[in-house]
């Protein structure tokens, strides 16, 4: 099973996540902001304490998102660049330095 080891909140409430298999992919999170508990996480300043646990992402207030539904429901990223910079896919395809 795929695990979450590095997140990164992105703006427009994506995620960058990094597995354990050594893949970089990014999650939409704003299909589920209006499900249950995680309609707390419209908040920006909430959604940018993102931080890992127990394999997956989690938040402050006992919120976290399953990693299966992270890892199949996200897009695969390109590794990063050569300087350390990782770059994203937009919904479009057409990759943007972030």
């Amino acid at each position: 099973m795929e695990s979450v080891i590095v997140v990164h909140p992105l703006k427009n409430f994506h995620l960058e996540l990094r597995f354990n298999t050594g893949e970089t992919r990014l999650f939409d999170m704003r299909p589920y902001l209006d499900k249950g508990a995680l309609r707390r996480l419209q908040d920006k300043e909430l959604f940018d304490q993102a931080y890992v646990a127990f394999d997956t992402v989690c938040w402050p207030g006992n919120l976290d998102i399953a990693p299966e539904t992270l890892y199949d429901k996200s897009l695969p990223q390109p590794a990063s660049s050569p300087d350390g910079a990782f770059f994203m896919v937009t919904l479009s395809q057409s990759p943007v330095l972030e």
